[in-house]
């Protein structure tokens, strides 16, 4: 049996506390494309609901393999009861994914001829439990205990306490958990730790019910005070550099974490206008640029906001009830209209106003060497908004007829300058050789003064 066809992930849990709140910042801008999780491959996702003790995680498997292969082990910290577990919707998030996703904007120069100003507005575009028995399994324990069998929905689903690691790995492949080599190492300080573990794998009869095409995200819900996300048993059966996602769900305070650097993304850059039409392209180069930066051993924060608006936004921010969806668990009688503005600005949630939800999203790139340990957090102080936003501001293509030649020359030479800063911006930014980027540029928009000699040809070409 290869990796590839063993145990899809020796995964994710044991998560805790996240907290946020807002503070205002205003980006404007036209919102024009988003970098979401679908540039990479295969991207594991993670949702995290917390507040106080009480977390609910929900995960997203990109499994897709032969079901029969399938299966999640979970360390968890404590043996949770049927009504603790839950199938989520794919959809949400799918909908997370696009309302934190980086995003580009771009401005247009106003007419330089006009003694005015022009603001820019910012534009945005916009289960029930099912009661059963897992099959039946082994009766050799080998210091193995199942605490508690389910079936929920298209899972079936163990809950097991185990004595010692080589016990529990060997009770896993006699039950026919395709796990891979080197497992008894990376759960022994799990076992250590007291912590029980939650086992599942697809009930094909339910799955084929359902008339399913994909394995639905999985919820869990349970108490804590630990904060930290096992990342270890993920490693057993992978091949090369894992992409996660982590959005946390919490009142207030970004999110970090303690045992990794967290690194704010670059934001705010001004790229050239060209890259609108190669934007995942360019948030590729850049993200990998900047986790080569940091030799592959940080985590970076790719947004922060309050979950009930958003300036510029990428999606539409979700609806209290998608939010309940997700284990935010804390929220009341959001769904009844507020009147007014937010800080002067108009609000797209329905009813208007922020909401007592903050949104904290992290992207790590890592490995076996580059990450050794299990992620673990902390909430700060820091309150202020973030997000990666990157910005193309188009010059003017107008005519000049009420400039004159001394303002129309002051604006492109201004023009210039900017195009050129914009040039070593995304070399910076991405790696890419500045030569080959001047290329995809044009630059004929602000070349010489209106009228003059040196309005004709490409000799602007020459003096980037």
């Amino acid at each position: 049996m290869s990796f590839k066809r063993s145990l899809y992930a020796l995964c994710l849990a044991c998560c805790f506390v996240f907290v946020f709140s807002n503070s205002a910042q205003a980006f404007c801008g036209f919102y024009v494309a988003k970098a979401d999780s679908s540039l990479y491959n295969k991207a594991s996702q993670v949702i995290i609901a917390r507040e106080g003790k009480r977390t609910v995680l929900s995960m997203m498997n990109d499994y897709q393999g032969d079901l029969k292969e399938f299966a999640m082990v979970i360390p968890v910290p404590t043996v949770l009861k049927e009504g603790q577990i839950n199938v989520g919707d794919k959809a949400m998030f799918e909908r997370i994914d696009a309302f934190t996703a980086p995003r580009l904007v771009e401005y247009f120069d106003p007419d330089p001829c006009v003694e005015r100003m022009v603001a820019l507005t910012a534009v945005a575009e916009g289960t029930v439990a099912k009661a059963g028995r897992a099959r039946s399994v082994k009766k050799k324990s080998r210091g193995v205990k199942i605490e508690a069998e389910y079936t929920v929905g298209e899972y079936d689903i163990v809950i097991l306490s185990a004595q010692e690691s080589d016990g529990l790995e060997a009770w896993l492949g006699e039950n026919g958990y395709n796990i891979p080599a080197g497992a008894s190492r990376a759960l022994k300080p799990y076992i250590k730790q007291g912590l029980k573990f939650f086992v599942a794998k697809v009930n094909l009869e339910e799955h084929s019910k359902a008339g399913l095409s994909y394995l639905r995200p999985l919820q869990v819900a349970f108490e804590s005070e630990k904060f930290m996300l096992p990342i270890r048993l993920g490693m057993l059966n992978a091949k090369g550099d894992q992409e996660l996602l982590i959005y946390v769900l919490t009142k207030s305070g970004r999110v970090e974490t303690t045992n990794y650097r967290t690194v704010k993304l670059p934001t705010g850059s001004e790229i050239p206008v060209y890259v609108k039409k190669e934007f995942g392209d360019f948030y590729k180069a850049m993200f990998s640029e900047q986790v080569a930066r940091e030799n592959s051993k940080a985590v970076f924060l790719e947004y922060f906001w309050n979950m009930g608006w958003c300036d510029p936004c990428a999606s539409d921010p979700l609806s209290p009830d998608e939010l309940k969806k997700l284990g935010v668990f804390w929220l009341k009688d959001q769904n009844k209209p507020i009147t007014g503005t937010f800080r002067g600005r108009a609000v797209r949630r329905p009813g208007g106003g922020p909401l007592p939800v903050m949104v904290t999203r992290l992207h790590a790139r890592y490995n076996k060497s580059t990450f050794p340990d299990d992620l673990r957090f902390q909430e700060t102080g820091d309150k202020k908004n973030f997000q990666a936003r990157y910005v193309l501001r188009h010059p003017w293509k107008g005519d000049y007829d009420s400039c004159s030649a001394e303002k129309t020359e002051n604006y492109k030479t201004r023009t210039r300058d900017r195009m050129n800063k914009e040039v070593e911006t995304l070399a910076t930014l991405t790696g890419w050789d500045t030569g080959a980027i001047r290329e995809k540029i044009d630059f004929s928009v602000v070349k010489g003064s209106a009228g003059s000699s040196e309005d004709k040809g490409d000799w602007w070409k020459e003096i980037w």
